[in-house]
């Protein structure tokens, strides 16, 4: 089978590594990819939302699978093209139709399905532009901190937690009625805080049948011991060493059942990934968040310790059929730590050569462009190295020696992964 994989970051290197693996992969595409996925596919220059250049790429390659990496796409319907193609329409794709990705693309819209099926979450409120007075009256009657959420995608930075009541209030105002976010905070929701551990569940699911794949727990701050500003990630690990069977068993009872059942009863068919970003409160586990796509860098930990076959997953994903699959997952600890450039997350430069990719297998690259024989740095989060360990400490320690040998100006990294574990 001839696959196409949308997107050009570490979660896109990650499937293309993975789907590599596989006899029954053909051919392999990624648009736009990155310096990575060139080793293992064949790189298309398309944008992830450009429909009709995806629509003439998988037409002149013969792809019968495209693979949606980001939300984006999904969010504008690309499943849905598709399907509205006589020409398409036989071609699967793993990413959920546009109503159903609404879960990502609209903070509110998730919240009132949570409620509606029953699923545990945090208390909240949504307020506009014409009703900011009563946005501000709902902050005075909350505790801090105060957590503001765009409802639309903000590229990962459209949730701001404040302690101060007055900074909430002057936030409140910047989203809504200076439109902060632009038309991703057209509305904001304003959500309870809770107090706690998170990790991240993803789910793979046909729509009827569904298979929980490794859990992993991410670290988004740019400094050790989890301080400054958040960042699209900074490492992972998976397994969750806190999440034990009887927490994992009232997961699956109390959010992932109710999620897959809800998406049936509100009419949203889903083939694809659910990313539920979880929190540990006590002994009771609440959404923070659906993303409608597998998370990064969580995928560079979580797809490496799939031992069954991710064409398999998808074929039977694609064919209503997920329910035959038994997963088989590698016992091991993985652990990813991230490459950024300096600056990042804020400003940065790019263009930095990267020396020492040589004999390194999963190192995922994020943000990487090929210049002839060189590879240069394209993006803020720049290389992923992934280690395998008999506990967290020896797989981070793994990752780490593999970065000691990449360099590139400006690199830094973490080296405190795992260090709550």
């Amino acid at each position: 089978m001839n696959v196409l994989v949308i997107g050009g970051g570490g979660r896109e290197h990650t499937l293309c590594w993975k789907l590599r693996q596989s006899k029954d992969c053909d051919k392999l595409f990624a648009a736009p990819g990155n310096a990575g996925t060139a080793k293992c596919a064949t790189n298309l220059p398309l944008g992830v939302t450009d429909f009709e250049g995806i629509k003439k790429a998988v037409l002149n390659h013969q792809i019968e699978m495209v693979v949606v990496g980001p939300e984006e796409p999904l969010v504008k319907g690309i499943h849905d093209f598709f399907l509205a193609d006589k020409d398409l329409q036989k071609v699967g794709v793993i990413g959920p139709e546009k109503a159903a990705a609404t879960l990502e693309g609209s903070k509110a819209f998730a919240k009132e399905f949570m409620m509606r099926h029953a699923i545990p979450t945090a208390a909240y409120a949504e307020f506009t532009a014409s009703t900011f007075a009563e946005g501000e009256a709902y902050l005075e009657k909350t505790n801090p901190p105060y957590v503001l959420k765009a409802d639309g995608l903000a590229a990962g930075k459209g949730v701001v937690i404040l302690e101060k009541l007055e900074d909430a209030k002057s936030e409140l105002r910047r989203m809504l009625i200076d439109k902060k976010f632009g038309s991703a905070s057209t509305k904001v929701v304003i959500e309870e805080f809770l107090s706690g551990i998170e990790l991240s569940c993803f789910v793979l699911t046909d729509g009827t049948s569904y298979v929980t794949l490794p859990m992993a727990k991410d670290y988004k701050r740019i400094g050790e011991g989890d301080v400054g500003l958040n960042t699209g990630g900074m490492g992972a690990i998976s397994p969750v060493p806190f999440v034990t069977e009887a927490f994992k068993n009232r997961i699956d009872a109390e959010i992932v059942k109710p999620t897959i059942e809800g998406l049936q009863k509100d009419g949203m068919p889903y083939k694809g990934f659910v990313f539920i970003g979880l929190i540990k409160v006590g002994e009771i586990p609440k959404v923070i968040e659906y993303n409608v796509r597998l998370g990064d860098p969580e995928t560079e930990v979580v797809l490496p310790r799939l031992k069954t076959d991710l064409m398999a997953l998808f074929s039977a994903v694609h064919q209503g059929r997920l329910d035959e699959i038994e997963l088989e997952v590698e016992p091991h600890f993985a652990a990813t730590v991230m490459a950024v450039s300096g600056g990042y997350p804020e400003a940065y430069e790019k263009g930095k050569s990267i020396s020492g990719l040589g004999k390194t297998d999963m190192v995922f690259h994020a943000g990487t462009l090929g210049d002839g024989d060189r590879v240069l740095t394209n993006g803020g989060r720049v290389l992923a190295a992934t280690s395998f360990g008999k506990d967290i400490d020896e797989a981070v320690q793994k990752s780490y020696e593999t970065l000691e040998g990449i360099s590139f100006e400006g690199m830094y990294y973490r080296k405190d992964i795992g260090f709550d574990l």
